[in-house]
C-alpha cells in the first residue's frame, strides 16, 4: 500500500496533452479525491519543466489521480479523459507539440491494462482516426514544480487558460455533470 492507494482508494496516471488542462477538468469529477501534475515515462530522474519542454528527457505531462472506486470507476475515468484531449495526435495536442504531450495511459495493475485495452478499443468506434494513445505499465511518477499544482484555478484569465483549459472545463462540465463535485 502506498500513500496514494489504499483499500478505498486507487490511482490512475494519465497523459493528454498540457497537465494543466487535465488537471483543471478532474479537479472537478466527483470521487477524484487528489490530482497532481507531474511527469512520467522518461528515463532523466527528477526532471524539470525546462528539461520536459526540450523534448528530449522522454516524459510526459502527465496527471496522478487518487480517486474513490466506489464513487467514479476507472472506467468512467478513461472515457472522460478521452473526451478531452485528442488522442489521434500524435505527440501533439493542438498547438503544444513534443513528445511530452503525447496522449498516454499509464496503468497500475492488470486490471486497469485491461479496462483500458476495452475501453480503447471502444473509442476506435467513436474517434474517425486511428488512436495512438500509449499504453504502458506505470513508471516513476515525478511531481511537477509547485507553480503547476492547481495552476488553471490559480490563473484563469492567464491567456493559455482562457483559450485553451477553459473551453476543456467546460466541455467537460456539460458533457459530464452528472459527475461534478457538488
Amino acid at each position: 500500500m502506498t500513500l496514494y492507494s489504499s483499500p478505498a482508494t486507487s490511482v490512475a496516471t494519465l497523459g493528454g496533452g498540457c497537465f494543466w488542462c487535465t488537471e483543471a477538468v478532474f479537479q472537478q469529477i466527483r470521487g477524484v479525491l487528489k490530482v497532481e501534475s507531474g511527469y512520467s515515462g522518461g528515463a532523466n530522474p527528477n526532471p524539470t519543466y525546462e528539461q520536459i519542454c526540450t523534448g528530449h528527457t522522454g516524459h510526459a505531462e502527465v496527471v496522478r489521480l487518487s480517486f474513490d472506486p466506489a464513487v467514479i470507476s476507472y472506467r468512467e475515468l478513461l472515457e472522460i479523459f478521452f473526451t478531452i484531449h485528442d488522442p489521434t495526435t500524435l505527440n501533439r495536442q493542438g498547438n503544444d507539440a513534443g513528445t511530452q504531450y503525447r496522449s498516454v495511459i499509464y496503468f497500475h495493475d492488470d486490471e486497469q491494462k485491461v479496462i483500458a485495452q476495452d475501453v480503447i478499443k471502444g473509442m476506435k468506434a467513436v474517434w474517425d482516426d486511428p488512436i495512438v494513445t500509449e499504453l504502458t505499465a506505470a513508471p516513476t511518477f515525478y511531481l511537477a514544480e509547485a507553480y503547476h499544482q492547481n495552476y488553471f484555478k490559480q490563473h484563469p484569465e492567464q491567456g493559455y487558460c482562457s483559450f485553451v483549459v477553459a473551453p476543456k472545463v467546460a466541455k467537460a462540465r456539460k458533457l459530464f455533470s452528472s459527475k461534478l463535485v457538488g
